[in-house]
């Protein structure tokens, strides 16, 4: 009998693809996943370690899970991902109920680590590892979506951030890699991509030929049977006219783009070496809004860096004001160390930038508020995910402009008549918009696709910015 083994994944969609390989690699080498950590007999946790609350996060699940040891039938806790490759030895000293410590440059070791009883305690090599098309990974949403990385690794020396230290250099995968895997996807039921990378607007800069993001961008709609693909983490420093077309010109294409800007003061633009300053910023938003009609633009903005003064929070709160973001997330900066940052004067009391973050959420909330009740009386294109959580009335499904897992929702009936359904999970149906949340839709069901015969509806709790969850394939 395959031995049972439990992943369980913190973090960003990017941790939650080399999860998905982790365990392609297993179930490869003969294990299968369960739901239930105190049915596994190996327990795997993938960790993030990119600012203070998501380590605090990925340490609380090591140290629960490590309880299935005498609770459960746990014979190997894996601690992998980020945490592990930033500090392995401290980790390895402190947590002796551990087996392995596995950094992000062995993923493709999984098993044969998991299955050795000679295998080192800790292994991290360099991170230089990316995955391809043929590496084995098993899709953990539903069916009908998948995330699809492009490229690993960072070239950008954000002061700020950790990442390029915990995952290496760029590196991207050649077009027809990347467009083989979607292929796969596709042959396996999915119809959403959502294509993630750490700079997506890096992509092919490393790559012979000068390909860039808009090169791939139409080869992946070509690919027979995807409907929607949308662009997350595309970092604004280098977003060329050819990219801001093909988006307008491709079908496919959400008109959904997820930029992370961090700031809009000049000033500290410079201190986070940016590279773009707002004149720049304000400029490529305003071409993005003119040339893509009703594009939905996310971003997220980091309060409290070293040095951050009441004018720079304000000029931030006007900025926010003023380009009315559809999708909006603030974090508060991280002392981390082996960052520039972490080294600048001036770090602020937590309590102040706790209090910046919730000043900019109570504004971003009216915002959203508003844009929301606009679409009412509108008919969106909706993919169905599946039941609604705690009832069997209601559907949960997503329009183009709502990312899955943290983005809102739309909820429509479950039946147009007693007992006849009006969607499965994966079908696309049109739905008038009839009520409005702060970030989720209400809607009737108004026309579908043809029934899809024998799909069954998993219930679908409404996703919400910054869950965490057990590594789940959803049938």
């Amino acid at each position: 009998m395959a031995t049972p083994v439990y992943m369980h994944t913190l973090g960003c969609p990017k941790n939650r693809v080399d999860s998905e390989v982790m365990l392609g690699t297993l179930t490869q080498a003969g294990y299968r996943l369960v739901q239930d950590p105190a049915r596994a007999d190996v327990i795997v946790v993938n960790t993030c370690g990119f600012i203070e609350s998501a380590k605090e996060e990925s340490v609380q699940a090591i140290l629960e899970l490590s309880r299935m040891k005498e609770e459960g039938r746990c014979k190997k806790l894996v601690v992998a991902g980020c945490l592990t490759q930033r500090y392995p030895d401290e980790m390895a000293r402190e947590m002796p109920e551990v087996d392995h410590f596995v950094g992000t440059g062995a993923y493709a070791d999984i098993a044969s680590i998991v299955s050795d009883a000679q295998a080192k305690r800790i292994i991290v090599p360099d991170p230089d590892f990316v995955h391809s098309a043929s590496t084995p990974r098993i899709n953990s949403l539903a069916r009908h979506t998948a995330y699809l990385k492009i490229a690993e690794g960072c070239d950008n020396a954000c002061a700020f951030c950790i990442i390029p230290t915990l995952r290496g250099p760029q590196r991207s995968r050649p077009v027809a890699d990347v467009v083989a895997e979607a292929e796969a996807l596709a042959a396996q039921g999915v119809v959403e991509l959502s294509v993630v990378a750490q700079d997506l607007t890096a992509y092919g800069q490393d790559l012979p030929g000068k390909v860039r993001l808009h090169h791939l961008l139409p080869e992946l709609c070509k690919v027979e049977g995807i409907r929607w693909i949308r662009l997350h983490y595309a970092y604004p420093r280098d977003f060329p006219d050819a990219l801001v077309d093909v988006i307008a010109r491709e079908p496919k294409i959400a008109k959904y783009v997820d930029m992370p800007l961090q700031h809009s003061s000049d000033r500290l633009l410079r201190s986070m070496k940016r590279g773009r300053d707002v004149k720049f910023l304000r400029s490529l938003l305003a071409k993005l809004r003119d040339r893509v009609p009703g594009i939905a633009l996310r971003t997220a903005l980091i309060v409290g860096l070293p040095g951050e003064t009441e004018e720079d929070f304000e000029d931030l709160l006007g900025f926010v004001r003023e380009q009315r973001f559809e999708r909006l997330g603030v974090f508060t900066y991280s002392q981390e160390e082996g960052t520039a940052a972490a080294e600048m004067a001036g770090q602020l009391p937590e309590r102040v930038k706790k209090a910046r973050q919730r000043k900019i959420m109570a504004i971003q909330q009216r915002i959203s508020r508003a844009e929301q009740k606009a679409l009412v009386g509108q008919r969106l294109e909706v993919l169905v995910e599946g039941k609604a959580e705690g009832t069997d009335h209601l559907l949960v499904g997503r329009h183009a402009r709502q990312a899955p897992e943290i983005d809102g929702v739309t909820y429509v009936n479950a039946f147009a008549v007693p007992g006849e359904k009006v969607a499965y999970p994966g079908e696309f149906v049109t739905v008038e918009i009839t009520g409005a949340g702060d970030y989720d839709l209400v809607g009737t069901v108004v026309a579908r696709e043809a029934r899809r015969a024998g799909r069954r509806l998993p219930a679908t709790p409404a996703a919400r910015p910054g869950k965490r969850s057990s590594l789940r394939v959803i049938p």
